[in-house]
């Protein structure tokens, strides 16, 4: 059983709790586009994972016959709760190697992107990454069932949510020794020096603890967060791309043979000689951090706001009924959704044509909504609901935006003529 599906609705209401608390404090820990582009990588992650862990699961299904030592009874709570520790185990090690290898970086590197850290972090999440799957085969080696399998993973990844949250300080010692809490957690995601590539686990620190990858947080060394090469960009595809792109240009660039495929596997940040003198990567100081975002009117944020309250629902709809929709339609579905989210990034970059390319999304959604295979309530007027207010939000940030140019324009006027 997949948890994460079940539990995303739970998910969504803590976030909500958190931003209130988020007011109520003043912390200010929340980024109205940074915390929806997390959201909106989330959804993607989501989207592609209805093939990715199809494909995990069969594979897993196939291989575990073969390979099994041992047969574990399925029914008793020891196999279950042994199956856990041990799936963590695993964790810690694909994690431990994502951050220590350049290919597996590329894909881990999304969830490390936000310069931000609340709950909307934890949902920001890869959608590429297949090669992790192998970190798992010891599972199917010592016995452990595919349903198993399955179930305790996804339990690693609820648990997961809850420590990406600056508002809940260091708890008990015997805890915080023994499992993963929003502490050690924030550690994980600091890009200090003293933080970098520091506890690994998913739910127990004791694995960090007993291979020297623990730190503690300091308290006179507040966490910056993000990563020593900022995203500096809301457009959801290109975070998921960014650093393969760059290791695709170097395993171009360089003249070594052996080179080229050495980019892929060695350690993160490693990058050939001939390549790195010619095209050298930017060096941006942590502690002289200015945290990238784009300033919008109080309108066009609304509008961003309810366009990303439409995709959430929206996208909840497909993940509780793809299993009952063709696999091939998915594929369509993953298009026009992603198509919407890279659209909407753009419009909060406030990129060229962005308008344009929004208008086309809510056609396109609007489409989607009447043709497609999906059970929504009231469809049509749902459809059309939905083009009313999206392109009325256009016109009406058009106009303010129009009449804001000409009232600038009056006041420039009569300032030349005094």
């Amino acid at each position: 059983m997949n948890f994460v599906a079940l539990a995303i609705p739970f998910f969504l209401l803590l976030i909500v709790i958190e931003l209130l608390v988020d007011k109520w404090r003043q912390s200010n820990y929340f980024s109205l586009n940074d915390s929806i582009n997390s959201l909106h990588l989330g959804v993607l992650s989501q989207l592609t994972g209805l093939a990715k862990k199809a494909l995990q699961f069969s594979v897993y299904a196939w291989i575990f016959p073969y390979i099994s030592l041992f047969e574990l009874n399925s029914q008793s709570i020891w196999v279950w709760i042994a199956g856990f520790i041990v799936y963590d185990f695993c964790y810690y090690l694909y994690h431990r190697c994502s951050h220590e290898i350049n290919g597996l970086w590329a894909s881990h590197v999304v969830h490390h992107q936000s310069e931000e850290y609340n709950l909307t972090t934890a949902l920001r999440q890869t959608s590429g990454g297949i090669v992790n799957f192998v970190f798992y085969i010891p599972l199917a080696i010592l016995g452990f069932e595919p349903i198993v399998f399955i179930a305790v993973g996804s339990l690693n990844l609820v648990y997961q949510f809850w420590v990406h949250t600056r508002h809940i300080d260091k708890i008990p010692a015997w805890f915080e020794f023994v499992f993963v809490t929003p502490s050690n957690h924030r550690v994980h995601h600091g890009q200090n020096p003293v933080y970098l590539d520091k506890n690994h686990g998913g739910v127990f620190i004791l694995w960090d603890r007993m291979l020297g990858t623990y730190q503690e947080e300091l308290s006179h060394e507040p966490v910056i967060f993000g990563v020593t090469k900022p995203l500096a960009s809301w457009n959801p595809i290109w975070a998921n791309v960014e650093v393969y792109w760059g290791l695709i240009l170097d395993s171009f660039h360089t003249k070594r043979w052996s080179d080229k495929l050495r980019v892929w596997y060695k350690k993160t940040g490693w990058r050939p000689a001939d390549v790195a003198t010619k095209y050298p990567d930017p060096v941006f100081d942590p502690y002289q951090q200015v945290k990238f975002d784009v300033k919008s009117s109080k309108d066009r944020s609304w509008y961003v706001i309810i366009q990303h309250l439409f995709t959430l629902a929206l996208s909840l709809v497909v993940l509780y009924q793809a299993p009952s929709v063709a696999a091939e339609f998915n594929v369509i579905t993953l298009v026009v959704i992603g198509f919407g989210l890279l659209s909407l990034g753009y419009y909060q970059q406030k990129t060229k044509f962005s308008t344009l390319l929004e208008i086309l999304k809510v056609i396109a959604w609007c489409l989607f909504i009447v043709l497609s295979p999906y059970q929504f309530i009231w469809t049509l007027e749902l459809a059309m609901c939905y083009a009313i207010i999206s392109f009325g939000g256009l016109l009406l940030i058009q106009y303010y935006k129009n009449n804001k140019a000409h009232v600038d324009h009056i006041a420039s006027g009569n300032k030349y003529a005094k």
